[in-house]
């Protein structure tokens, strides 16, 4: 087993990813704060009900119900790519409907969101190492 192949560690790397697709489209949407017509947009957040089975399915996939008292696994899988939406705001009268103070404010957040993932991720990381014995 390699150490990218970590169930949390891969959910940490598919967390940054969105969280780095977030980034780029809010910048985006700043950097369009001034074009008519522009829509802002941003990621639809990603389902935890959805994550869950994704993941149930990736870890059981070798498993199989052979008694009917044995709780069922489902077999779809569900895909953790989120799309982008437009968001509900206030447009200006040339159409554009970013609002900088709200684009911003998301900004901050995603920004707080990648670097808690980020702290995680070394952790992790980090006690593996200890695990193993090497400094």
């Amino acid at each position: 087993m390699t150490l990218s192949d970590m169930p949390l560690l891969g959910i940490l790397r598919d967390r940054m990813s969105w969280l780095n697709a977030r980034q780029t489209l809010l910048s985006q949407n700043v950097a369009n704060a001034d074009a008519p017509g522009y829509a802002a947009r941003d990621l639809k957040p990603v389902d935890f009900e959805s994550a869950l089975k994704q993941e149930q399915n990736n870890s059981f996939s070798g498993l199989t119900t052979t008694n009917p008292m044995h709780i069922a696994i489902s077999a779809n899988g569900t895909s953790l790519a989120a799309g982008t939406e437009e968001t509900e705001q206030e447009t200006s009268p040339t159409g554009n409907s970013v609002s900088l103070e709200e684009e911003m404010i998301k900004v901050a957040d995603t920004q707080a969101q990648y670097q808690a993932a980020t702290n995680l991720y070394s952790k992790m990381v980090g006690m593996m190492r200890t695990a193993i014995g090497t400094p």
